[in-house]
């Protein structure tokens, strides 16, 4: 009978003690060659295999410290709450106010991502449009998408002078109309804003912002895909 060198309570004082491993330092302390025992074990622990390196390091969820978007790396070594590098990247930009551009998502994840991010698009995962000539990657659902744009042009725009109050209701006011309505506001002037001044403050749920400083910056906007 094969008598057992390690438990699985010897493998998780390891990981705690080195806090990321390989598949083959693992073994080493299992005191087996069999993969499948190894990861046997890990099944038993919680672990989590990183999304770099190619996903050849292994750590527990107890010594991962994740940060506010579900990340942790260790020597340079990064893992996800939310999986591997593609269903990380599904879950960022999705859930992201105003998209990602490309090195954005490098500098946050410390990986590469342009051939993961066409990998999603092929997929119908994720979606991109380009923004100031370059693409941005946006949510697969096309209101989503839709608002991310629109609260990205209004970061990369001319808006210093503009309060964040207002810049929140221009982006509250064109997500909540339809297509036909965007085209609409689209082509009203100043004299239809100023018109129609209290039925848009009460749309914005905000007791007075300069809309009519806006008006340009709605103009623009309002009409996207």
């Amino acid at each position: 009978m094969n008598i057992q060198k390690y438990q699985s309570k010897d493998l998780e004082q390891f990981l705690i003690r080195q806090k990321i491993s390989t598949l083959k330092e693992i073994k080493t302390v299992l005191g087996t060659d069999v993969d499948m025992t190894a990861f046997r074990k890990l099944k038993q622990l919680s672990y989590r295999s990183s999304y770099s390196h190619g996903g050849r390091y292994y750590t527990l969820d107890k010594v991962a410290k994740f940060d506010d978007n579900g990340l942790w790396c260790h020597l340079s070594v990064c893992f996800s709450q939310h999986g591997n590098l593609l269903s990380t990247l599904e879950h960022l930009i999705a859930g992201s106010e105003a998209g990602f551009f490309a090195k954005e998502l490098e500098a946050l994840l410390a990986v590469s991502v342009k051939e993961s991010l066409l990998r999603l698009i092929k997929k119908g995962k994720i979606d991109r449009k380009k923004v100031s000539g370059v693409y941005l990657y946006c949510a697969a659902d096309a209101s989503m998408r839709r608002q991310q744009l629109l609260a990205r042009r209004v970061k990369l725009s001319d808006t210093e002078d503009f309060s964040d109050e207002v810049k929140a209701a221009i982006i509250l006011f064109v997500s909540i109309l339809d297509e036909q309505q965007r085209r609409l506001f689209a082509g009203f002037t100043t004299v239809h804003i100023l018109q129609h001044l209290d039925l848009m403050r009460k749309i914005l749920q905000v007791s007075f912002i300069p809309l009519v400083k806006c008006l340009q910056v709605i103009r623009y906007w309002s009409v996207m895909k």
